[in-house]
């Protein structure tokens, strides 16, 4: 079972920028500050994307127990609006205000630590939280993860949203067009004979996307879906490949926490490839690029960093594009743009490539 591989070596770690923050964070206390206009380019959210907890044998997917209450103690500080991930969505689909500093926290995977270490916290500090769910582990009964019952338990709480995962965790960016739609099928099923009703909003496995996989998505009726590329999410951000900022142990220091946390929307269109998986030698490396739609001044600050070494950035006017000097290697490739921007915060935008076996020269 894909279930019963190592976790820790599954999932690659967010890049982390040397840049450091001295702003702070509060759960509803931000209810204080005003709405940014829903035309305004900062108009934004940060999701940050958890999975484990106190797993320390695990840290490429888990943080650890004082990572994670120092996070929480930032953001019930009193300068974030740490929001449900649905009222989130729901502003972004209808182009309206979102409050500054507006913060969601979403896990992936129904490991028993949420259950046992994270829900409780959340719960005692009035934290909203969702948890996308791979329903085969629950089916399977497997050691480490939740039950039905327990997943029951935590459906129940105002405070939980529960999201689809898929059924199996599989690679799906490589499955055929028609295994895609049956696997996300088969999850909706399990959870509406379940919890009664099926979720709303979807999160890729291992934040891995293709076109086809995407569209399926869309046609499936979620109301939006989420990646594990960096950035923070936008007016202009594509709703069914929305970033959010992976937690784990190397990655959750609060240096790093304060940064990703005070993240604003680099807004930007026209991008380029349209499908992120690289599937065939011939588009590999792919011609990254993409326009900057927003009146943001001088892009010459603006740096790409990618997650196997360096590539040229080229500038013409408010389009930049990337070229990598080599292939790209086989699985998955992260590249952060990043933008100074006023009071010592960053405007970031994110983007995750999946690369065949078979792509390789």
């Amino acid at each position: 079972m894909r279930w019963l591989q190592d976790l820790q070596s599954s999932r690659l770690p967010a890049l982390c920028l040397a840049a450091t923050l001295c702003t702070g964070a509060a759960g509803s206390a931000a209810a204080q500050q005003q709405d940014a206009p829903a035309t305004d380019p900062d108009n934004g959210a940060v999701m940050l994307m958890y999975h484990r907890f106190g797993e320390d044998s695990l840290p490429s997917t888990s943080v650890r127990l004082g990572q994670f209450e120092a996070q929480l103690a930032e953001l019930t500080s009193g300068r974030y609006e740490v929001m449900a991930l649905p009222d989130i969505v729901a502003r972004l689909r209808g182009r309206e205000a979102l409050p500054e500093r507006a913060v969601a926290i979403t896990i992936d995977d129904a490991a028993l630590s949420v259950y046992r270490e994270a829900w409780p916290r959340l719960k005692a500090l009035n934290l909203p939280f969702t948890l996308f769910v791979s329903t085969e582990p629950l089916d399977l009964g497997l050691a480490g993860y939740m039950s039905w019952a327990q997943l029951r338990e935590l459906a129940a709480d105002p405070l939980v949203t529960i999201g689809n995962h898929g059924d199996g965790h599989a690679h799906m960016a490589w499955l055929e067009p028609a295994a895609q739609r049956a696997d996300i099928a088969k999850a909706a099923q399990r959870f509406t004979a379940e919890l009664g009703k099926s979720p709303e909003l979807f999160a890729y496995p291992y934040g891995e996307i293709s076109r086809a996989l995407h569209e399926g998505v869309v046609e499936a009726g979620f109301a939006a879906a989420f990646g594990q590329q960096s950035g923070a999410a936008g007016l202009f951000s594509d709703r069914f490949a929305l970033p959010r900022f992976p937690i784990n142990e190397a990655y959750g220091e609060m240096d790093r926490f304060r940064l990703v946390v005070n993240a604003l929307p680099l807004p930007v269109d026209g991008v380029t490839p349209t499908d992120v998986a690289v599937a065939e030698a011939g588009a590999n490396p792919p011609n990254f690029g993409f326009t900057v739609v927003a009146p943001l001044g001088s892009l010459d600050a603006l740096n790409c960093f990618t997650s196997t070494g360096e590539a040229q950035v080229m500038r013409l006017d408010q389009r930049i594009e990337l070229r990598f000097a080599a292939a790209l290697p086989s699985g998955r490739v992260r590249i952060n743009c990043t933008l100074p921007a006023d009071g010592g915060r960053w405007r970031w935008f994110g983007i995750q490539f999946v690369v065949s076996e078979s792509a390789q020269p």
